[in-house]
């Protein structure tokens, strides 16, 4: 189980750390993306702040760092059912697999840490 943890959380940190470095240089899927969705420009230096928080988080945990771990699992997987359910709000249904995807990363991250 160790490994599996390892594993989805390193997965995890890397998608969440590149996903951060896309919102603060303001990517153009990024861009495209959060007006789509109706979110504002304005907010993503603190979207991608939280991200890279959430990732910096699970790093800590996977260094031995106690509960850091499972609560920055936490706060992604709820950071991630918002970005859900705000592409379910705007009825942006073509692309909400990616969100989603993160949500399953976050959650398996969680699931794991908790089990572990």
């Amino acid at each position: 189980m160790l490994i599996a943890y390892v594993v989805v959380t390193v997965v995890t940190i890397a998608a969440n750390t590149a996903v951060a470095v896309a919102d603060f240089a303001r990517a153009g899927f990024v861009l495209a993306n959060s007006a789509e969705v109706g979110v504002p420009r304005s907010w993503l230096p603190v979207l991608g702040a939280l991200k890279a928080a959430g990732a910096a988080g699970l790093a800590l945990g996977l260094l031995g760092v106690p509960f850091v771990g499972p609560a920055a699992a936490a706060g992604l997987v709820l950071f991630f059912a918002g970005a859900v359910a705000a592409h379910l709000r705007a009825r942006v249904l073509r692309n909400i697999a990616v969100p989603a995807a993160f949500l399953a990363l976050a959650a398996a991250s969680l699931l794991l840490a908790a089990v572990r």
